[in-house]
């Protein structure tokens, strides 16, 4: 495939917006549809980012034959079902973290991936960025020697709205998947195995989701990572790897940093500033089109596999919790 690679938006929530931003960064990216159940709003997105036309239903999306890929960006529970819808109608598809609500419903896309011989991906942007490239490099040339110890935090305050999908169990709603999905993807990313131990303690608010929660997860060998989340309460947003001669300390914010610190004992820090081009949405998408063109089915920078392991991390930290969503009874 040396075409130009034609993008569809399935929900034209607020991250759509900064994909679609994003996309515009790209100049093998079209901008072919954007499907919403409501016809007014999907218009209205398609308007305004680009989009060549609009479809006022996901069915319609996924039927349209100028649609090469899906970006799936709906709310968490609605995740899995058009996902499969997608796959099943032909298109590949890049769905947003958190992949599914859990790791049974991602098996499930995959396997309709897999059946419909497509390319499909979990869209953890932050995996895509340079400074989690410069990471990787460092942690494979052993500059800090063994990774030990992880800690990530990302956690911000907002209102208690009922009508929020934040408070809402049924949209999954709480920090764990909003943006705890972020710290567990980094700490899987530097240890490169699921854990075999897992702890943790979780404020359930009055809504029934988890307001703030601390989780440490344990691996082979006593490596560790201390982990917390949070959407009533604001935290540092920081992420730093602990090793046996070093640090990397990436800037806060750690999920759209532009610059790291390694720190080697008895050395000078090194700092490493890498700006971004476009906001940054653009390097998941740019790699999709790669895999795509290369006939790949799956990204190594995250994997299926990888995919599955974190789910089924998240779905242990909430077992710890005793937190249970509607849809899962």
């Amino acid at each position: 495939m040396t075409k130009t690679i034609q993008w569809g938006i399935l929900g034209p929530g607020n991250i759509a917006h900064k994909f679609a931003e994003g996309l515009r960064a790209l100049p093998d990216a079209g901008l072919a549809a954007v499907g919403s159940r409501d016809a007014g709003r999907a218009a209205q997105f398609a308007r305004k980012h680009g989009f060549a036309r609009s479809h006022g239903s996901y069915q319609a999306l996924s039927e349209d034959p100028d649609v090469d890929i899906v970006y799936v960006a709906t709310p968490h529970p609605m995740h899995k079902a058009e996902s499969i819808r997608c796959l099943r109608a032909g298109k590949a598809v890049l769905c947003e973290k958190p992949f599914t609500v859990n790791r049974r419903e991602a098996e499930e896309v995959f396997q309709a991936a897999r059946a419909a011989n497509r390319f499909c991906m979990e869209a953890m942007w932050t995996r895509f960025l340079p400074v989690m490239g410069q990471v990787r490099q460092w942690l494979a040339e052993g500059r800090i020697g063994e990774p030990r110890m992880v800690q990530a935090d990302f956690g911000f305050r907002a209102e208690v709205n009922e009508e929020s999908r934040l408070f809402a169990p049924e949209y999954a709603g709480g920090g764990l998947l909003d943006v705890g999905v972020y710290c567990v993807s980094f700490a899987s990313m530097v240890f490169g195995a699921p854990p075999d131990r897992v702890a943790g303690l979780a404020h359930l608010g009055e809504t029934g989701v988890d307001e703030q929660g601390a989780y440490v997860l344990g691996y082979s060998g006593g490596r560790l990572a201390v982990l917390h989340s949070a959407v009533r309460t604001n935290t540092p947003q920081d992420a730093l790897i602990m090793g046996t001669d070093g640090m990397i300390r990436v800037h806060p914010p750690f999920w759209h940093s532009r610059g790291a610190t390694l720190t080697v004992h008895g050395r000078e820090p090194e700092h490493a500033v890498l700006p971004m081009t476009g906001n940054g949405y653009n390097y998941q998408a740019a790699a999709a089109q790669d895999c795509m063109r290369d006939g790949r089915l799956e990204c190594d920078i995250m994997p299926w596999e990888e995919t599955l392991s974190i789910m089924e991390t998240l779905d242990r930290i909430r077992a710890e919790w005793g937190l249970t969503y509607p849809m899962e009874i």
